[in-house]
């Protein structure tokens, strides 16, 4: 293990109780996770996923609360790393403006990200790749009573 990867996520819950998901090619590998990525030298967690929010999704965020931090060891499906993830709920500043999909890993020409909405009673664990994400999804489900 060489080093650890801080990691920070947000969930954001449209007004129809659909939560965005960000379907992703890199590396080799299509996965499915929350919008977010890694902390840079110098930022803290919030300005981190408000930098990640701008860079993937071009939207301004607000951030509401704290939803999980990763409690159990889990190694970068990607390198040498040891994966620390931070989950917030967040919510838009104004409406998101993005070509959004229906079915996983739609992507348009020359992309290798797209975005969908899965509605919160129809949300399961397998519609995201990383354990993380899992926990993430299993906490929201119990915050939602669903």
């Amino acid at each position: 293990m060489s080093y650890f990867n801080v990691r920070v996520y947000g969930l954001l819950i449209n007004n129809k109780n659909e939560v965005l998901v960000s379907d992703e090619q890199s590396g080799g590998r299509m996965f499915s996770k929350f919008p977010g990525g890694g902390l840079e030298l110098g930022e803290g967690l919030i300005e981190a996923l408000k930098r990640e929010f701008i860079e993937e999704c071009n939207a301004e965020i607000e951030v509401l609360e704290h939803l999980y931090t990763t409690d159990f060891y889990e190694q970068s499906s990607f390198n040498d790393s040891q994966i620390l993830s931070i989950y917030y709920m967040v919510k838009e500043v104004h409406p998101l403006i993005l070509n959004f999909k229906t079915e996983p890993f739609d992507f348009d020409e020359g992309a290798l990200q797209s975005f969908r909405w899965i509605s919160l009673d129809k949300l399961k664990t397998d519609d995201v790749t990383f354990k993380t994400d899992k926990n993430a999804i299993e906490l929201l489900l119990k915050q939602y009573d669903l």
